[in-house]
């Protein structure tokens, strides 16, 4: 079943937010891939990412709207997909690879995006 969670936070000011984490929320983070701006946040047995909502980065240029984004972790996506099918989730397309991992997208009830 879900082992953990990814959370994003996409800001405006994607260093203010990570400071924050870190300085006054003393999140200790767990990885700084890109350079030392760039954390990811241990909360519990999950993590919190923050990512800028405009950014270059190898001569591409990234712009995203505010918005939360939250990713469920587990050891065995086929298997936890089927379970929550069977407790009645929904899921739009099908598993996808990803460069960091399979993704599929579930609805949740509520939460439509768009």
């Amino acid at each position: 079943m879900i082992t953990s969670i990814h959370t994003l936070i996409y800001s405006d000011d994607a260093a203010a937010t990570r400071a924050f984490l870190r300085d006054v929320l003393g999140w200790k983070y767990v990885s700084e891939d890109f350079d030392n701006d760039w954390l990811i946040f241990k909360s519990g047995p999950s993590e919190m990412g923050v990512h800028p909502t405009h950014s270059e980065w190898k001569g591409q240029t990234y712009d995203h709207p505010r918005h939360h984004l939250i990713a469920l972790m587990c050891d065995d996506i086929d298997a936890t997909v089927g379970e929550l099918r069977a407790k009645g989730a929904q899921f739009r397309d099908s598993i996808e690879q990803h460069e960091y991992g399979q993704v599929i997208m579930m609805i949740v009830p509520g939460a439509r995006r768009g």
